[in-house]
């Protein structure tokens, strides 16, 4: 009987985690470090936390069944307490802050970047693992600490690469939007949510959309019914008119705000602190084409309670079938002064902004404002024979003392092979010592960067293989300052 050969896994990736090569780490890497310079210049400390928090930690994903694995990747510790990846960096800060509160300074200013895990159903451009990036401050109720963390976001979002007024920074207030809900009369929690739902799809939707699910309901172009909130249409047009509020500059969108929602105690409230931020944003020279007033933003219904903001891109761009392509939001937050309460029983006010890495990157790239190059390959040392392998780790040391990345070629293929993977690799240049060259003090230099340029212009193949254009053989002492040469000229 012949026995089976064993059977192979695929080689694949699982759904919603995706390889980068070195282009995308490269982008990745050019944003986080342009942001983080921008965060540590205006006072807030990098903190990294771990991967993994005990379930509870989490808040929304408490352990009420065999698995609390609803949004989150689970599993048990060794003491049988469940801990899943985090989801996002804001609750492992609210946990870092309750732990060691004593011991940090008030406010405590952090930011934070790494990979976050989700365990939710993937789609296009929706992965469950992705890259963000936070700034916080704990501890601080005065809004000037959001007009602070908006103006940092604005001033990040630009070092990673958006040019300035490629996006804008809207901001509420959610005691503006409880202000709205006393004046026409929403009490009842479920009405509130669905008016807010009803409002966070005006961009989507349009008025007359959002106005038929403040009212009955709407029917979609499936025949799908989505009940509505149940308002008169009195209340309707006063939920409309809020949303509108926010069509002239920060001063005049004050201004129409007041009409709406002035007079209730929350309302008055979310006025004083939208003033508030409006005076720090111009004390830090943020106009309203970078942040700017907008009734119709709403975020985490149940999470924040105070100011919110979103960051909308503006670039235009197109897909890769060449349609023109909408981004929308790329970043957001807000305050949420209840989420470390959760640990000590004590309200402690904090305010912060995030925004997705990958999604930032794929948005500069898709509008050709990608900072981050093709990444280059090393020198490559060609290697004709077995016996001189020692004199070849030889030079490329050489090469690499002064400072430039070379490697020796250790396949198993001849010379044309080599300076194809040479060129593949988008080596500057490829050196060649042989026995000649060993015997005279010598190498030769092939400077691929000059060969690939001149290669566009040249129709006859022979004479190209007999100029050898770009190659030059030197003294094996001047190799390293030719070699700076070619990467100067590049």
């Amino acid at each position: 009987m012949t026995e089976r050969p064993p059977e192979r896994p695929v080689a694949r990736a699982p759904r919603g985690f995706i390889d980068r090569r070195a282009r995308d780490v490269a982008a990745e890497r050019a944003i986080l470090a342009a942001v983080s310079g921008v965060y540590e210049r205006w006072g807030f400390e990098a903190l990294e936390t771990g991967a993994f928090e005990y379930a509870d930690a989490l808040g929304k994903f408490l352990p009420d069944a065999d698995r609390p694995n609803e949004g989150v990747f689970a599993l048990t510790d060794d003491d049988d307490q469940w801990m899943a990846l985090r989801y996002d960096l804001t609750a492992p800060l609210a946990r870092f802050a309750a732990q060691n509160w004593d011991g940090l300074p008030k406010p405590f200013r952090r930011y934070a970047y790494g990979p976050v895990w989700r365990n939710e159903k993937p789609g296009p451009g929706r992965f469950r693992e992705f890259v963000q990036c936070d700034a916080d401050t704990v501890g601080s109720d005065r809004p000037e600490a959001d007009a602070e963390i908006i103006a940092m976001a604005v001033e990040g979002l630009e070092a990673a690469g958006l040019p300035a007024g490629a996006a804008v920074i809207k901001i509420n207030n959610r005691k503006l939007l409880n202000g709205l809900m006393s004046a026409i009369g929403v009490e009842s929690e479920v009405q509130k949510l669905a008016v807010l739902r009803a409002v966070d799809k005006l961009d989507r939707l349009g008025p007359e959309g959002v106005r038929l699910l403040l009212g009955e309901g709407r029917k979609d172009e499936s025949g799908d019914f989505t009940k509505g909130a149940g308002l008169s249409p009195a209340g309707a047009e006063r939920v409309l008119a809020f949303t509108r509020a926010g069509a002239g500059d920060r001063d005049a969108t004050l201004a129409a705000l007041a009409e709406v929602v002035g007079g209730s105690s929350e309302g008055d409230a979310g006025l004083a602190e939208l003033a508030a931020i409006n005076a720090a944003l111009n004390g830090l020279g943020v106009a309203a084409d970078r942040a700017a007033f907008d009734p119709s933003v709403v975020r985490g219904l149940e999470y924040y309670t105070g100011a919110v903001f979103e960051a909308e891109l503006l670039l235009s761009a197109v897909d890769d079938g060449g349609q023109p392509m909408r981004f929308g939001s790329i970043g957001g937050g807000g305050r949420y002064d209840d989420l470390v309460a959760r640990f000590t029983g004590a309200r402690t006010p904090a305010t912060g902004f995030s925004f997705g890495v990958s999604r930032l990157a794929a948005a500069l790239r898709a509008a050709g404002r990608s900072a981050a190059v093709e990444p280059r390959g090393p020198i490559v040392v060609i290697a004709f024979s077995q016996d001189r392998m020692a004199d070849y780790f030889t030079l490329a040391r050489e090469i690499r003392a002064a400072g430039i990345a070379a490697e020796v070629y250790l396949g198993g293929s001849g010379m044309k092979a080599q300076m194809k993977y040479a060129d593949r690799r988008l080596s500057p240049a490829a050196v060649i010592i042989g026995d000649d060259e060993l015997a005279a003090g010598t190498v030769t230099v092939k400077d691929l960067d000059l060969g690939r340029a001149l290669a566009a212009q040249v129709s006859d193949n022979a004479a190209w293989r007999a100029e050898r254009p770009g190659q030059q053989t030197i003294p094996r002492a001047d190799l390293v300052p030719a070699l700076k040469r070619i990467l100067e000229a590049r």
